[in-house]
């Protein structure tokens, strides 16, 4: 059910069974039922990349634009900035992205105007500034996107679902939420599945990322939100906040795409600023990417951002 040979990743048995495994007992225990055997820890030296969670990894596995767009990516995420020649192409995959507590009224309407110039695929702002982004890109076929539960995920499910609804009510069509990671170390997995399921309810037919904070969690605990998540009904999986102490590595695309397989999307963010970070992430399976370096991504140059995703 969670496993996919597919194009991203490495044949590693080992790691196959682990996972498959893994996600069983994520299934029997929303079922009520009790595992009937241990299953060893997981961790990523099981995986052949060989990880060590260092958050270098982001800069392995160049390949050119067009290999992304022909290998399935269908939207790359990045913030403001955007200056000189750039890529139409790329640009169209971009969700536009400020998350930065401080934003103002003029920063959010320049990301606005920065995405209907350059045609990104969407503007990802907080849930108290979706209004004036939904007004601000009205008829210029970029969608809103708004985050909820955001940044820890501590919210209650109900305050998460409230949340949810507002934003789409004030304009949103993406949600972005926080997995409640706590619950989640602690195996409390109907808590968290439930947690996931009414906001992708509450949300319908809009689509749900679950940001599962990839930085926080074990290589087995990221297998397990990623079940959750896809049981859920969630559209997406989605590496990491950006302020939760560290961001998207090739090592944790290739492990969700196995888990998810070809039919939900990942989304990748934090710590992605050029191109070749992006191309990376991409060509180990996510779809999208969250970044804070838009002129990096698109237009290839080399100056860094400070707007935080």
């Amino acid at each position: 059910m969670f496993m996919s040979n597919n194009k991203y990743m490495k044949d590693d048995k080992k790691t196959d069974d682990l996972v498959e495994r893994i996600a069983q007992r994520v299934l029997d225990k929303l079922e009520g039922l009790t595992p009937s055997e241990h299953i060893p820890e997981l961790d990523c030296q099981h995986l052949k990349t060989g990880c060590i969670n260092c958050g270098l990894c982001i800069i392995k596995k160049p390949a050119t634009v067009d290999h992304i767009v022909k290998n399935g990516a269908s939207r790359i995420g990045a913030n403001p900035g955007i200056n000189g020649d750039f890529d139409k192409e790329l640009a169209s995959m971009i969700d536009h992205t400020i998350l930065k507590p401080d934003a103002t009224r003029e920063e959010l309407i320049q990301v606005c105007e920065e995405a209907k110039k350059y045609h990104f695929a969407t503007v990802c702002v907080n849930s108290s500034n979706i209004a004036l982004v939904a007004r601000q890109l009205r008829g210029s076929g970029v969608k809103p996107i708004a985050v909820v539960g955001f940044p820890l995920g501590a919210a209650t499910t109900h305050a998460k679902v409230f949340e949810a609804k507002e934003a789409i009510h004030d304009g949103a069509q993406e949600i972005d939420m926080v997995i409640n990671i706590g619950a989640l170390k602690s195996r409390e997995y109907q808590v968290v599945h439930d947690d996931i399921k009414q906001v992708v309810d509450a949300a319908r037919p809009h689509k749900v990322k679950v940001i599962i904070e990839t930085a926080q969690l074990t290589c087995e605990e990221k297998v397990e939100a990623c079940v959750l998540a896809k049981t859920a009904g969630a559209a997406f999986v989605k590496t990491s906040t950006g302020f939760g102490g560290g961001g998207a590595t090739v090592e944790d695309i290739e492990l969700m795409r196995k888990v998810v397989g070809a039919d939900m999307e990942i989304k990748a963010s934090g710590g992605i600023r050029t191109k070749e970070d992006a191309k990376a992430m991409i060509e180990a399976g996510a779809n999208r990417i969250g970044a804070s370096a838009s002129v990096a991504i698109v237009t290839g140059s080399t100056g860094k951002q400070k707007t935080k995703y």
